[in-house]
């Protein structure tokens, strides 16, 4: 039940009628049963000074492309009131024209596009509006018998306006209804949402809040839990048991829907969705199509639910089910884009975005994590329109064509091409281990800059877990995961990688970098340090990439290894027996997978740097004092001593690193596997022969 968070003392340091708008936009925003993620829009009408000081009428209204919840002042785009009305009395004008004519009336250029709907508030006579897609409204709207139901609820209060698709001609049509019904309080959008309005922001914002209490009382009086969406016909597993399903299947998800565009996934088992899934009738209820267009644009026209039983056990059974699903998904899908298409457009990429599994729960997908979580939010909001609907009656939907021309709506595409083009590592997931440390970091900060999703693995979880927050910080939630992990652990290895494949959906690029070094002369050499180097630097570099096959073999869109080697994988390093023998044998096993992996398009690169000390935990060690003894300096001399024996003086940095790590990782050697590269300065004695 939304509740009513106004707070007067809040509202009372407000000093504009503006400062009032983002406060009344975000309150309704906090509440996603209220708005949608991006989705509604709100307005005040109010008294500015123009550029000459004159008192002018303007309307602020939410600007295209942001979100109630978190939108600020500069989201809202103001027009000149005194320009916009004389529209009113026009017959039609198409969504082309008006957004022109709206650019006209824009107080300032530097305001955002306004909304689709911005005459909807224009037209309607009060200061402040507001519209909103609420669950339980929406639950009526899309009810077979919502009109009557409506009446029971509300009286004559309201106005019930059939679907149209958003534009001039649903604006007039919204106006008209409530200037020919003076007891009109509420607005009611076939299949789409609400509209209620006040003469104060809080006026308004109470009213909102009251109509859908009003709507979901009527609602949860009715509400039989034990029949929801048919009865349960399905137990959902233990939660260990669907996330370890999960974590295996996402990878085999991912390669599927990533055939035309790459994707990213996200895993959602919450209580509401797994009652879904489980439910008897919910295979077929999933089908009717989308509640309203606001959900429609990120979760397409109907899910793919998968025809699987949980209770079989049966993991083999549910991955076939998962591929064939997905490809007859596609095949629908491009027989619905060739049955309504319109002269000139181009089909989307047709992958579900919403996939539902009876016992386990719901996988989403999208560009970015980010992207991913927005089409889950939205099926939260489907499925709670549904619960709603069908306590009310018979579920109904948006048809297919009116789908098809919300999805193509030539605004929408519009919107597409003002976003900026995508990074070379956008879409990708960066799996890097000692990412807590100087390349490690380094290495996740290049990759991410440039548009990658990055998991940081790291037996020093605290510090993999303070770069990764640097970076969410920077980015975005979402864009960096970071997971403990000792590379020597077959247990730990997996349980890392199920994590990442859980948190994105696979793995693209792994970059081998965890590491140690240790010296000391060939006969002071123990059986203990030996095993130690074999262990960390052999045996992890080894488990760490056979996962990664695993995956990437799963998916089967290729991917990209990059291993740390160093200047000593081809030189002998002197006093360091054990750490020169198994940098050599990264480098050969590098081969060695790139070799297998050329058929799957998984190349394999290796990165050889020289003495990288700045930031390095290997260099705080006693690996610092004993290479400077190796060579008979003093510790603070190392810097220096290794600047002057490279041919091009100078001192290597992680950064340095970093770079050669994204050139492997990137479109730019796409035809380049089993290569060594030295980032070194230039030392002779480790040129490749």
């Amino acid at each position: 039940m939304p509740a009513f968070k106004w707070e007067q003392g809040e509202a009372e340091k407000l000093q504009s009628e503006l400062e009032r708008l983002v406060y009344r936009s975000n309150l309704l925003g906090s509440d996603r049963s209220v708005a949608n993620w991006g989705g509604g829009n709100t307005s005040s009408k109010t008294i500015v000074k123009d550029f000459r000081g004159r008192d002018v009428e303007v309307m602020y209204v939410k600007g295209s492309g942001s979100d109630l919840a978190s939108m600020k002042a500069q989201h809202f785009t103001g027009l000149r009131l005194d320009d916009i009305r004389p529209l009113y009395e026009l017959d039609d004008m198409s969504d082309e024209d008006m957004v022109a004519y709206l650019a006209n009336c824009m107080i300032d250029a530097k305001h955002p596009r306004a909304s689709i709907e911005t005459l909807l508030h224009a037209f309607l006579p009060f200061p402040c509006v507001d519209h909103t897609h609420p669950d339980a409204i929406i639950s009526l709207c899309c009810t077979a018998n919502g009109r009557d139901i409506a009446r029971e609820i509300y009286g004559d209060r309201f106005v019930w306006v059939p679907y149209i698709r958003p534009g001039f001609k649903l604006s007039k049509m919204i106006a008209e209804g409530v200037r020919n019904n003076p007891k009109a309080e509420l607005v009611l959008m076939e299949k789409h949402g609400l509209v209620t309005w006040g003469n104060t922001s809080e006026e308004s914002y109470r009213k909102t809040i009251s109509v859908i209490q009003e709507a979901e009382v009527y609602i949860e009086a009715r509400v039989q839990e034990a029949k929801l969406f048919g009865g349960a016909k399905y137990e959902a597993l233990p939660e260990a048991e669907r996330r370890r399903i999960a974590a295996e299947v996402m990878p085999i998800v991912r390669g599927e829907v990533s055939r035309e565009k790459r994707m990213l996934l996200s895993f959602d088992d919450s209580a509401d969705i797994l009652r879904f899934v489980n439910g008897r009738d919910s295979a077929k209820l999933s089908q009717v199509g989308a509640a309203c267009p606001d959900h429609l644009v990120h979760t397409k026209m109907k899910p793919l639910f998968v025809e699987w039983n949980p209770q079989s056990g049966d993991t083999e059974a549910l991955k076939r089910a998962l591929v064939e699903g997905i490809a007859a998904y596609k095949r629908e899908y491009e027989a619905f884009f060739e049955a309504n298409k319109n002269e000139g457009d181009v089909m989307f990429e047709p992958a579900p975005r919403v996939i539902l599994i009876p016992g386990i729960g719901m996988i989403n997908t999208g560009k970015s994590r980010a992207m991913s979580l927005v089409s889950g939010a939205l099926y939260h909001r489907a499925v709670a329109v549904m619960r709603g609907a069908t306590t009310l009656g018979e579920f109904v939907s948006l048809s297919e064509n009116e789908s098809y021309n919300v999805e193509y709506w030539p605004l929408e595409l519009y919107k597409l091409t003002l976003a900026p083009p995508e990074a070379e590592f956008s879409r990708r997931v960066a799996f890097i281990t000692g990412g807590a440390g100087g390349i490690g970091s380094a290495s996740a900060r290049r990759l991410a800059a440039e548009g990658a999703h990055v998991v940081l693995a790291d037996l020093n979880l605290e510090g993999a877990q303070a770069v990764a927050d640097e970076l969410n910080a920077k980015y975005g939630e979402g864009r960096a995961l970071a997971v403990k992990a000792d590379v020597t652990s077959e247990e730990m290895v997996a349980a890392a990688y199920a994590e990442a494949s859980l948190y994105y959906g696979g793995v693209d690029i792994l970059v081998n970098n965890a590491g140690l070094a240790t010296s000391s002369p060939f006969e002071e050499t123990s059986l203990k340090e030996w095993n130690l180097n074999m262990s960390v630097l052999g045996t992890g570099y080894f488990l760490m990439a056979r996962e990664a096959f695993k995956i990437m073999k799963a998916q089967g869109v290729g991917g990209s290894m990059v291993f740390i080697g160093s200047k000593n994988s081809i030189y002998a390093g002197k006093n360091a027996t054990a750490y020169s023998s198994v940098k050599a044998l990264e480098a050969h096993l590098a081969r060695c997978i790139a070799a297998e992996g050329g058929a799957l398009g998984i190349r394999v690169n290796t990165v050889l740097p020289d003495a990288v000390l700045s930031g390095s935990q290997i260099w705080n060690s006693s690996w610092r004092n004993e290479r400077a003894a190796a060579y008979g300096i003093e510790p603070d001399q190392l810097e220096e001593y290794y600047r002057k024996r490279t041919i091009l003086l100078e001192n290597i940095y992680p950064a340095d690193i970093a770079e050669a790590v994204a050139f492997f990782a990137s479109s730019k050697s796409a035809k380049t596997t089993g290569c060594m590269l030295t980032v070194d300065g230039g030392v002779p004695a480790a040129f490749t022969r």
